[in-house]
């Protein structure tokens, strides 16, 4: 079923000729998806996305995609800012305290589908807004099913490595060469690492958080 066209005032054009090269997925920490779609139209709000898609798989269209909808915020991701200019935003309807319902990752597999062949872009360039704002933003969060994604195709897979070091500069080298370039903490970048390959990880940085990232 194609997207239904609910147009938000709050967008404007890609900045410098840029194209979208990246997806950035989102959750909306909002009741529902008619309270999230009213927001994400609001004048006011500041806001939005090009893409929001409800528990039961309903997908609603607010700016076309040549457009830059106001979806990421500050941040940065492999050394590049203004993500806003270079994405697609697509928000989930979703607290972000439950798991995400099967018909809505079923409408997100075939819309990232679609975009990632319009706009030529790799599956390494989805990313979680989390993940280009380490310490700002949690979303999607840590119950998001990134392995449904990289079996698909859509997402950069997970790959483990023989690594035996707990050296937290050896780890912000790597998340380094995956793409978290943020200036953040130690402590954010951790978190953000681990919500994007794993989630079920607590407590101090382990051998297994470095395992998952590539050599610098």
């Amino acid at each position: 079923m194609a997207p239904l066209w609910h147009p938000s005032p709050n967008f404007g054009p890609r900045r410098d000729g840029l194209k979208p090269a990246f997806v950035v997925i989102h959750y909306t920490a909002m009741i529902s998806a008619e309270a999230a779609l009213t927001l994400l139209c609001l004048p006011e709000a500041e806001v939005s996305a090009h893409y929001l898609i409800g528990a039961d798989g309903t997908t609603w269209q607010m700016v076309r995609e040549e457009d830059r909808a106001w979806h990421a915020g500050a941040g940065e991701w492999q050394g590049l800012t203004d993500i806003n200019s270079r994405s697609i935003g697509i928000e989930l309807d979703n607290t972000g305290a439950t798991p995400f319902a099967e018909p809505q990752m079923a409408a997100l597999e075939t819309l990232l589908c679609a975009v990632l062949a319009r706009w030529d872009i790799p599956p390494d360039n989805v990313i979680g807004h989390s993940d280009m704002a380490p310490g700002r933003k949690i979303d999607p969060g840590p119950r998001f099913d990134w392995q449904r994604l990289e079996r698909q195709r859509l997402a950069a897979p997970t790959i483990i490595r023989d690594v035996q070091d707990r050296d937290p500069l050896l780890f912000r080298a790597r998340a380094e060469a995956a793409g978290y370039t943020s200036d953040v903490s130690d402590e954010a970048l951790l978190s953000a690492v681990r919500q994007r390959r794993r989630p079920w990880a607590r407590g101090d940085l382990r051998s297994e958080d470095l395992a998952v990232l590539p050599q610098p």
